[in-house]
């Protein structure tokens, strides 16, 4: 990978098979000394918060917290950790908000195996690396100048877990209802409101759900 300095490298994506797989191939390398695995993101975070790594490989879609979330907290938080995010979906919304949020690397599931050991040393040396996949999506935003085309009120700003949050506000079920059919806690699903009201300028919960119907077939 780079020099021989050793590494700390946390690896967080609640698919065991592939955490698994991706965990023993980077055993595989030298330079690495140790590797803490997560399952979720909230446990990710707790980690990042209070143990010192040098790379972070955070899997979008997770339990508790999206890896974007936790991208969200680490640049908030100044945590000093470079971050590379795995997804296996290839949308541009994802790849903007990782970049926006600090992201160093972005891997599609589906090239991990050929590209992850590329990815860290590219990061590791202060660089930036992208699945080949994405290319267009990176294009369009260096030429997209500084202003932004979106409207305040984008549903683009929101992050996966939130976008499924709202998907269920528009089947008008209530938030005991959404905690349970994905597994959280009902204080989490008040935070996912709060985020998504803040993001898309809608004040109340009356609002959000006139605006989760009349942008259903958006969702």
């Amino acid at each position: 990978m780079m020099s021989s300095e050793k590494l700390t490298i946390l690896v967080a994506d609640d698919h065991p098979m592939f955490r698994s797989g991706l965990v023993q191939m980077l055993n595989s390398q030298q330079q690495i000394e140790k590797i803490i695995e997560c399952e979720n993101g909230k446990e990710a975070l707790e980690k990042l918060r209070s143990h010192k790594f040098d790379l972070a490989i955070l899997d979008v879609d997770m339990p508790l917290m999206s890896g974007l979330d936790v991208l969200r907290s680490v640049s908030s938080e100044e945590i000093d950790v470079k971050v590379i995010i795995l997804t296996m979906y290839n949308d541009e919304s994802i790849v903007n908000h990782a970049i926006d949020n600090g992201a160093r690397g972005f891997v599609l599931k589906a090239s991990a195996i050929q590209e992850i050991q590329k990815c860290i040393t590219t990061v590791l040396n202060d660089s930036i690396f992208y699945s080949a996949e994405l290319t267009p999506y990176l294009y369009r935003r260096s030429h997209a100048g500084s202003g932004k085309a979106k409207s305040a009120s984008s549903i683009d700003d929101l992050s996966p877990s939130e976008l499924r949050v709202l998907r269920l506000i528009a089947g008008q079920i209530s938030t005991k209802e959404i905690a349970e059919q994905l597994m959280v806690s009902p204080k989490t699903i008040e935070n996912h409101r709060a985020n998504i009201c803040k993001k898309l300028n809608v004040h109340g919960t009356n609002a959000l759900v006139k605006f989760a119907l009349a942008n259903k077939d958006k969702l």
